[in-house]
């Protein structure tokens, strides 16, 4: 067996995680469609992306509240007495936030895409 300590990358190439490939997705969202509550955003990544990705509660709206304390969205109540339906709306940080996002992670995005298309070609030589 090869070893590959220290010679080689072992990760897939494109060094972006679930988590920050989300918090991408819900900051480009709430920019390019204002005001959101959590569901609603869940149902836009399920309409746009179908079954091929669903990010799930867990996951969205801890980084809801994270990227508020960070200051990318701004959050407020519909309702406060009730605390019913809670808007997301993307700050001026925060569209700065995912400007600098967008350019750092471009090139992983277009790298993991080339491979996979790639792989795909090669596996199945044109059979799909």
């Amino acid at each position: 067996m090869a070893d590959y300590k220290g010679k080689l990358n072992r990760q897939f190439p494109a060094k972006i995680s679930t988590t920050a490939f989300t918090s991408i997705y819900i900051l480009h969202l709430t920019n390019k469609f204002g005001k959101m509550y959590g569901q609603k955003i869940l149902d836009t990544i399920n309409e746009q992306m179908g079954t091929r990705w669903k990010p799930s509660r867990g996951m969205v709206y801890p980084l809801l509240r994270e990227m508020e304390e960070e200051g990318y969205l701004k959050a407020w109540w519909d309702e406060p007495d009730k605390r019913s339906i809670r808007y997301y709306k993307i700050t001026e940080n925060g569209a700065k936030h995912l400007e600098k996002m967008k350019i750092k992670y471009k090139s992983s995005f277009r790298e993991a895409r080339a491979i996979v298309n790639t792989a795909i070609d090669e596996i199945y030589n044109d059979e799909i």
